[in-house]
């Protein structure tokens, strides 16, 4: 991934936080220690917890963040990824 690639993604997830804030969401980034593929960032308001993984538009999680995600929706987590902005707002509504 280019620096391009890597702001452009930085930029999608910086507007979509302030959406969030706006909104009265709590959200942090989200890293888990010897768990790789994680997703981005998590976020809760009202007892609902979402985990996002950004990507940049048009580029899809690898094969390890799916299968990362599948693993957490199993055990009832609610795991999206997005690579723009609309589809983000839509997930937090």
């Amino acid at each position: 991934m280019t620096a391009t690639q890597t702001q452009l993604e930085k930029e999608a997830e910086a507007k979509g936080n302030a959406y969030a804030k706006k909104r009265g969401w709590w959200f942090c980034k989200f890293t888990s220690p010897g768990k790789k593929s994680v997703p981005d960032r998590l976020f809760i308001r009202r007892g609902r917890h979402v985990f996002i993984e950004w990507k940049r538009e048009g580029e899809e999680p690898t094969p390890q963040q799916l299968k990362r995600h599948r693993e957490m929706r199993e055990h009832g987590a609610e795991v999206h990824w997005v690579d723009n902005l609309t589809d983000f707002m839509r997930i937090l509504r």
